[in-house]
Order: C-alpha cells, then sequence, then structure tokens
C-alpha cells in the first residue's frame, strides 16, 4: 500500500483549521453495543470474539491472540447508527516471524481474503477485521478490551475531536484493498477483479453516505473518503472497473486460453499459515507493482500541462542502464 505522507500531513492541516465548536458529541455510548455502566453487552461480546476467533483459526498459527479490542467511533462518542465496528485481533508480528514487514503483508492478505468472503453484520454495524501488533501504537478516542472486558482507553465526551488515527486507519485499509484487487487486474484476473472492485466502490459509496448522514463532514468515514480522493485511489477503482470489463468483452483468437484467465479466483488461499519464502516473493512482486503505480499517480499518469520553466514533459520510459524494478512506468 502506498500512503503518501505529506499529503496526509497538508490533509490534517487543512482539516485542523476547521472551528469545531458546533459540533456536540452524543450524550451516551451507542446503547446497541453497550450498557448503562459502559461496558459491551455480553451478547455482543461473545459474538465479536466468535468472529475474532474464527478468522484466527483459518490462518492456522503457531501463535496465541494477545487481545482482541474494538475502537473507532463505535468505542467514542462520536458514533452513529451507520458506524462500524473496528474489531482489532492483536498479535506479537514477531512471534510469526521476524520480518515484521512480511508479516503485516501476509495479514493484510488473509484480512482481504476474509472481507471478500464475508459480510457480517453485528446489531446492524458492519465488522471490519484488523490484524494489529502488539508494539504498535494505537492512538483512539476510544479504545476497549472485548477480551479482558474493560476499558484500555476510556473516551471522553467533554471536548468533540476528529479521530485522525481512526482515518488513517480507514483509508490504509481500503487503499490496501484497491492495491490487492488492481493486482489481480495485473494478473489477468478480470472477472475476479471486476467483481471485487465493484464490491469495494459499492463499500465505499456506502461508508460515505452512513458517514455523512451519522457524525457529517467530519465523521471518519467521510474523511477517509476524501484521503482516497487526494491520493488517487478511487481513479485506480474507476480504471479497474472499467479496464477488467473491456478485457472481459474483448474477443481473443485463443479464446480457452482467455476463458482459463476469467475463470481463475482469487489469490491462493489453500495453503495454511505462514510461510516465509512464499510470503517474501509475492511480497515483493507486490511492492514493484505499488512503487510503479504510486510513481504513475505523482506524475498524474501525463496528463499535466506544461508550465515555465517546464516547457516539455519528461521521458517516463525506464533508461537501458538502470537496474532491475528502477524507473519507468
Amino acid at each position: 500500500m502506498n500512503f503518501d505522507n505529506k499529503l496526509w500531513e497538508e490533509f490534517v492541516r487543512d482539516v485542523k483549521k476547521v472551528d469545531l465548536s458546533s459540533l456536540s458529541p452524543k450524550e451516551s455510548l451507542n446503547f446497541a453495543l453497550w450498557n448503562e455502566n459502559m461496558q459491551l453487552k455480553p451478547d455482543i461480546k461473545q459474538k465479536l470474539i466468535k468472529i475474532a476467533q474464527d478468522f484466527f483459526e483459518n490462518l492456522q498459527l503457531d501463535v496465541e491472540i494477545e487481545d482482541i479490542t474494538i475502537t473507532g467511533s463505535s468505542a467514542s462518542y462520536n458514533w452513529s447508527n451507520y458506524s462500524d465496528i473496528d474489531l482489532h485481533i492483536v498479535v506479537n508480528y514477531s512471534k510469526v516471524d521476524e520480518n515484521i514487514d512480511l508479516v503485516r503483508e501476509f495479514f493484510r492478505g488473509k484480512v482481504f481474503i476474509w472481507n471478500q468472503k464475508h459480510k457480517i453484520n453485528v446489531s446492524d454495524h458492519e465488522i471490519e477485521v484488523y490484524v494489529q501488533d502488539t508494539e504498535e501504537s494505537h492512538h483512539s478516542l476510544g479504545v476497549y478490551s472485548v477480551k479482558n472486558d474493560k476499558w484500555i482507553q476510556k473516551p471522553e465526551k467533554s471536548k468533540t475531536k476528529i479521530d485522525f488515527e481512526g482515518v488513517k486507519k480507514k483509508a490504509m485499509m481500503l487503499m490496501d484493498c484497491i492495491d490487492r484487487v488492481y493486482d489481480l487486474f495485473e494478473d489477468q484476473k478480470y472477472k475476479i477483479s471486476l467483481k471485487c472492485a465493484e464490491k469495494i466502490k459499492e463499500k465505499i459509496k456506502k461508508m460515505r453516505k452512513m458517514g455523512l448522514e451519522g457524525a457529517g463532514i467530519y465523521s471518519i468515514e467521510n474523511l477517509a473518503f476524501k484521503i482516497l480522493r487526494r491520493n488517487g485511489y478511487l481513479n485506480d477503482l474507476s480504471e479497474i472497473i472499467d479496464r477488467s470489463y473491456d478485457n472481459l468483452l474483448s474477443l481473443s483468437q485463443n479464446f480457452m486460453k482467455k476463458l482459463k484467465i476469467y475463470v481463475s479466483g482469487p489469490e491462493n488461499d489453500a495453503k495454511a499459515g505462514f510461510h516465509a519464502l512464499n510470503e517474501l516473493e509475492k511480497f515483493q512482486k507486490r511492492v514493484k507493482r505499488r512503487h510503479s503505480r504510486m510513481k504513475n499517480r505523482l506524475i498524474g499518469r501525463g496528463n499535466q500541462s506544461n508550465k515555465p520553466p517546464y516547457t516539455r514533459k519528461p521521458s517516463y520510459k525506464r533508461a537501458k542502464s538502470a537496474p532491475p524494478g528502477a524507473g519507468g512506468t
């Protein structure tokens, strides 16, 4: 996933200029999830633990879940009837493998596959699964340990705040999903890339609508949408849908070969457990592809007009002397 930190910093500065004094937090936590004493309802707790355990057991890893938490707007006074439940499964990444980046990429891939297969709602709130490292710092308006049934960070309603951490997490999760669908498209798996891209587009549309109808323009959902738009990911999503559709309907002389490509499913999930060499190969391939796509976003795909002192566009082709993976789009 490619997250432009400069664009993020610029976005935060712009939002912080806004006067939030007219915004008011809710008087209580979401009554569909919480008791009057600010404890998670027992039936909700059991369902969330079941979801987390089912997800993790399918991975067949020889590590334990350190904690199961919920965070974001559903664990704060900025909730709405449409807020997702951000369910965090806390794991010590280093116990899976010493290459933390590889483990993080592994879990993101498994979450993507899980979300494509399942759509789970608890009390009309959609579940968003996230695997968090024990060493990962987490700052949010509220963090509740479902496993231990207690608050790690108790929310406050005295002052309205924008949950920038929640916005970033939501945006990064969706960016990763779009990147993975782009990978499917580049692997010529047009049928599944079209299906997944349309599903993600509908999810983003619904997410933004719910955010605006709930907490308003400064909701996590609406601000995450703006981040996707600023970083060029919404354009990428539309491009995947259009190009996947075109390729599916294009005639081919070798029809049987194309048919095999069309009916192939998402990335192979049959091999259970974590296998470092296999994950490393996939990770390196994704990094190279995403670097190329980020470069395309930064140069605007060559559509910018020439302005002084630049009178002509640079060449986007790779130099003959460039090392593998360097330069070019």
